[in-house]
């Protein structure tokens, strides 16, 4: 069997090899961020995209060393863990970054660490799930707004939670509300709805992450003269829309089948899907 790498902080490490501490503050207090991306025909999707929400993401956690990590950074890194691992050109990775260094609820300095993995994929493009998702709305956690809400942060416990909750009640994926119990994301993606021929998403202002597949699905409306509104969403709205699909940079999007008793087109999630394939080929 092949052994599995990663990149540690620049160095190509054996993926089983023990790289931290118990001081790492990733692990003690969620201090971090991360990505997840894709790579079709061995080149990085989206790298531009990725590259400026984590930069600003470090930014607002006041990571230091946030201009290295530039799409060229990102790509480079991409490729070479994909060939050490003999992977063809199709693959998911995950970077995590991390606050380096020690100290307690304040940290002793602001420099950060990196993880890069990556996992193979047999096809290099978006695939639209042929079964359509069962969702259901949790409801024991809701989501807080502020300025931290919009980044894909370490600290997942809501999702988590969201998660517990999917498994036990048998569905396929579960609607987050924030604070206020408005829509405000899946558990690992951004939520779309499509309402008399409109097409809908919660804003930013609701605490939802600002995905990368979100900004490009929006785009791609923007492109085909579909009429796109960031908006404050309630639930209730789910047992009236036509269309329901989420999306995320891993799967690019995926359409729901149903909530409660109300079922589900996807006309509008398989229109975006054959333009996404078309962007990236």
């Amino acid at each position: 069997m092949s052994k599995n790498f990663i990149n540690f902080n620049g160095e190509i490490l054996d993926a089983d090899d023990k790289i931290f501490g118990i001081a790492n503050r990733g692990f003690k207090y969620g201090d971090g961020l991360f990505e997840s991306m894709r790579m079709s025909f061995g080149r990085l999707n989206f790298a531009d995209l990725h590259a400026d929400r984590l930069q600003n993401g470090m930014k607002t956690l006041k990571l230091e060393g946030f201009s290295t990590m530039d799409a060229y950074f990102l790509k480079d890194k991409a490729e070479e863990l994909c060939k050490r691992n003999k992977i063809g050109q199709n693959a998911r990775l995950r970077l995590n970054v991390y606050r380096d260094g020690g100290g307690l609820y304040a940290p002793s300095q602001n420099k950060h660490g990196y993880t890069l993995e990556v996992t193979a994929l047999e096809s290099p493009l978006y695939e639209i799930n042929p079964k359509g998702l069962i969702m259901d709305i949790y409801n024991d956690i809701q989501k807080p707004i502020n300025k931290i809400s919009n980044l894909k942060t370490c600290n997942a416990l809501p999702y988590v939670m969201g998660g517990i909750f999917k498994d036990q009640m048998r569905l396929d994926e579960a609607f987050i509300l924030n604070q206020n119990g408005f829509l405000c994301e899946a558990i690992s993606a951004n939520l779309f709805l499509v309402y008399k021929g409109i097409l809908y998403t919660p804003a930013l202002s609701e605490g939802c992450i600002g995905g990368v597949m979100r900004q490009v699905v929006m785009q791609l409306a923007k492109e085909k003269d579909l009429q796109m509104i960031e908006a404050q969403i309630n639930p209730e709205i789910l047992e009236e829309v036509e269309e329901v699909f989420i999306t995320n940079a891993s799967k690019g999007i995926q359409w729901v089948m149903g909530f409660n008793r109300k079922r589900y087109f996807n006309e509008v999630s398989r229109f975006l899907i054959d333009q996404l394939n078309q962007k990236i080929k």
